[in-house]
């Protein structure tokens, strides 16, 4: 069974610990899972929220939830998160679009602006690694 620790240094600020932690220290994990960046599409690999920064966020995280659930885990296990985002002007969205999946048991996490994504629609990736 893995023992999970998550946390932030005494004394070192976390102005989003709402949203994640700085440090998360896995000890005896039976189980790595690492997902592949999933991207804003359903299960028949069409486009979801088109346009939609909010929504395309929560398919992303609703594709975790599908693939961990396939591994034998749950968004609960995710230890890391990189998000990839096209306009980081919309990270309030982003942020509560997540909020709504991650209450509880946060991930460290990471999101970068880039260009572009695989397909043009596309303005969001998430890329995670959860310990069971």
């Amino acid at each position: 069974m893995s023992n999970i620790t998550r946390g932030d240094p005494p004394g070192f600020t976390n102005v989003r610990k709402t949203i994640y932690h700085h440090s998360i220290r896995v000890d005896n994990p039976k189980s790595l899972i690492f997902l592949s960046g999933q991207l804003s599409r359903d299960a028949e690999g069409k486009l979801v929220g088109a346009g939609d920064m909010a929504e395309q966020t929560r398919q992303c995280i609703r594709n975790m939830q599908t693939v961990l659930e396939a591994a034998g885990g749950t968004l609960d296990d995710i230890v890391s998160i990189v998000v990839y985002t096209t306009d980081i002007r919309q990270f309030k969205e982003i942020v509560a679009s997540r909020m709504e999946f991650f209450k509880n048991k946060l991930p460290t996490s990471t999101i970068v602006e880039v260009n572009h994504l695989a397909d043009p629609g596309l303005l969001i990736e998430f890329q995670a690694t959860a310990a069971l």
